[in-house]
């Protein structure tokens, strides 16, 4: 087995069981909550699949990215629903119940939206020169690899909460081991292509990473705990779906090092905006509580 069959295995053996734990660690309840909000959906699916998407190729054009450079980049831009989400909600004292369920309802969707937005996008900023992708191909390996585990998981959670709670913990770890397995596989093999990565480029990346924060704040509604959730669901992107599209369509090329670099850029960047917001959410909750009369 060559090393990039290799990646693409370890990369889609990943996804289904981070979709798994996610439904696992999900109740019905949770998601019903979310979807009888019909305007916060309305407001995360124009946050997700329009704006970032619509930034995303802009930037690309502004900055002339090469068509595979560019590709890798509009991968990640139209794929959210990533699973670091609610426990970056956590760290930032945000609405984690909110984040729950916009993380399943956006990760379920992404495996139908998020390939028919990269066929209409792709064109645009590739200029005809990336490979073609086959739609019916991605679509069917999506629904695989992440629709049903997501749905075994939550229906599990469902019939069987003991087993699903036994079964959370040692998924959580597993997790954590293929996470970094797929990181330190596709370090070894891009390592050269990631440090060829320009200050333009990275400068690129950090611009599209605040676009993001400030979407997802916007269209967060009212209250900050809300417009936090919203920012953090939007900024991250799911970098486990991108690099499965990536590997198995841009197989070899720049696709590869641009997702993977933009993918570190948005999870340790929306992180640190956690800490900060978590941080002063804790002084700001403090500062009241010293206030407040005996």
């Amino acid at each position: 087995m060559s090393l990039e069959r290799l990646i693409n295995l370890v990369v889609t053996i990943t996804l289904i069981e981070m979709m798994v734990l996610s439904g696992l660690q999900t109740t019905f309840a949770e998601l019903a909550q979310t979807a009888r909000n019909w305007r916060l959906l309305a407001r995360a699916a124009a946050a997700n699949y329009l704006l970032v998407p619509g930034v995303a190729v802009a930037l690309l054009i502004l900055f002339d990215a090469a068509p595979t450079v560019a590709a890798g980049f509009l991968v990640l831009a139209v794929c959210p629903g990533a699973p670091f989400g609610p426990p970056l909600a956590a760290v930032a004292r945000a609405n984690v119940p909110m984040a729950v369920g916009l993380m399943v309802i956006l990760a379920g969707s992404s495996a139908i939206v998020s390939p028919l937005l990269l066929q209409l996008l792709l064109p645009w900023v590739s200029g005809g020169a990336a490979p073609r992708i086959d739609l019916i191909a991605l679509l069917g390996a999506l629904l695989v690899t992440q629709l049903l585990p997501l749905l075994f998981g939550l229906l599990l959670r469902h019939w069987r909460p003991a087993v699903a709670n036994r079964l959370a913990r040692p998924l959580e770890l597993l997790s954590k081991i293929l996470n970094l397995s797929v990181a330190g596989l596709i370090l070894a093999t891009q390592f050269h292509m990631l440090i060829e990565i320009s200050i333009r480029a990275f400068t690129g990346m950090l611009i599209l990473l605040a676009a993001t924060l400030g979407i997802g704040w916007l269209a967060g509604g009212a209250g900050r705990a809300n417009r936090r959730t919203m920012a953090l669901t939007t900024a991250l992107r799911n970098v486990g779906l991108g690099l499965l599209i990536v590997t198995g369509n841009f197989a070899g090329t720049p696709a590869v090092s641009a997702a993977l670099a933009y993918g570190i850029v948005e999870v340790f960047g929306s992180l640190l905006v956690a800490l900060y917001w978590g941080r002063w959410a804790g002084a700001a909750r403090a500062q009241a509580s010293k206030n407040s009369p005996p």
